[in-house]
């Protein structure tokens, strides 16, 4: 018996040197994640290629484009922003309008002006952004995340990102519990001793392609994820139950009437909004103030022209961040002499505006 305990303990001494032994010859899990993004790493438009130094203007624009956008949904505007801005100044120097324009159809357009003043705010810094995050965030429209991404990614400084992607991937690891939104300083507190002080950058984006294509919300690949040893939700086999959520609330519904009037010979009248608020300095389709009630009969009175105004069947809907809207869509023609009213004027190629998704909604829905 004396001896059978021995015996188990030497033997457990032995395993607990081994399992120290091994645990000072394995690599950290940003090695090991590193090791798998070289040989995994999404090739993008924005991204330099391996032993390429990344182009801080690139970075910048591509991180403001994909706040609240997809890769797949920014890769094409992208692309044509470089075209026509291939660098900051050029981009500082632009009319306003022209980056709206170029920027229809990406939603959130606040992104689009603070871009543009962003722009200007660098070209007066000489054209080169700061290498900071103090420095980046001091610029407008950019925050903790997006200037922890572009210092990481652009300078390769040591600069721990958080995003959806690193939210899953955190939460799956260490099965965290709480629920989002109140998660966040927990995840970030899990995640900031992980970013190495070697090669920054790439793990910042190693991470992210991580969650983009391996890590998924639905069906992730756990098999090919080189975390999959250390992650207690796959470990229990509930991947999919992270990142906790709390219950979506149901949006609020708002209503309005946009008015298409059309000219005899095409053109649609257009305005543009108010500098500040939602959509604020986009062109638009007149309309009325959106509410909480559906348009009453009396409606027309806030038609920009008098008119023999008919109301089209069906209705516009589209989903803001914070509510729903619901548009009634009323047209009328006029003449080819007709004035447009102060601050409107004819356009006769609308799709070139930098008009918004719901207005390019409401003028296809009179189209049609």
């Amino acid at each position: 018996m004396e001896g059978g305990e021995k015996t188990a303990t030497s033997r457990y001494k032995e395993l607990m040197a081994l399992a120290a032994r091994r645990s000072k010859t394995a690599p950290a899990p940003a090695e090991t994640l590193l090791a798998w993004y070289d040989r995994h790493r999404r090739r993008l438009p924005w991204r330099a290629l391996p032993g390429e130094s990344a182009d801080p203007y690139r970075v910048w624009l591509s991180e403001i484009m994909l706040q609240q956008t997809t890769v797949v949904a920014a890769g094409p505007y992208f692309l044509k922003f470089l075209q026509r801005f291939p660098d900051v100044v050029t981009l500082a120097e632009a009319p306003l309008d022209d980056v709206l324009r170029l920027w229809a159809g990406l939603g959130y357009y606040a992104r689009a002006r603070n871009l543009h003043a962003c722009a200007k705010a660098v070209a007066a810094l000489g054209g080169v952004f700061p290498d900071t995050e103090d420095g980046l965030r001091a610029l407008p429209g950019i925050g903790p995340y997006t200037a922890a991404a572009i210092a990481a990614i652009a300078f390769n400084r040591p600069a721990t990102i958080v995003d959806g992607n690193v939210e899953r991937v955190i939460t799956r690891i260490h099965a965290v519990e709480e629920e989002l939104p109140r998660a966040k300083p927990k995840i970030r507190a899990l995640a900031d001793p992980l970013t190495p002080q070697d090669r920054p950058g790439d793990y910042a984006q190693a991470i992210m392609d991580l969650g983009a294509t391996i890590c998924t919300p639905r069906k992730p690949a756990c098999a090919l994820c080189p975390w999959n040893s250390d992650c207690e939700a796959h470990a229990q086999r509930i991947e999919e139950s992270f990142p906790r959520k709390a219950a979506k609330t149901q949006k609020p519904q708002r209503h309005g009437a946009a008015f298409v009037a059309m000219r005899a010979d095409g053109a649609i009248l257009l305005r543009r909004r108010d500098e500040k608020g939602l959509l604020g300095g986009m062109t638009e389709i007149p309309g009325s103030p959106w509410g909480e009630k559906r348009p009453k009969a009396d409606a027309r009175t806030s038609a920009p022209l008098p008119g023999e105004w008919r109301t089209l069947p069906g209705t516009v809907t589209h989903v803001f961040s914070h509510f729903a809207l619901e548009l009634e869509v009323l047209t009328a023609q006029f003449p080819h002499k007709t004035k447009p009213p102060k601050d409107c004027w004819w356009s006769l190629e609308v799709d070139a505006e930098a008009l918004p998704s719901v207005m390019r909604k409401v003028v296809e829905h009179a189209r049609r």
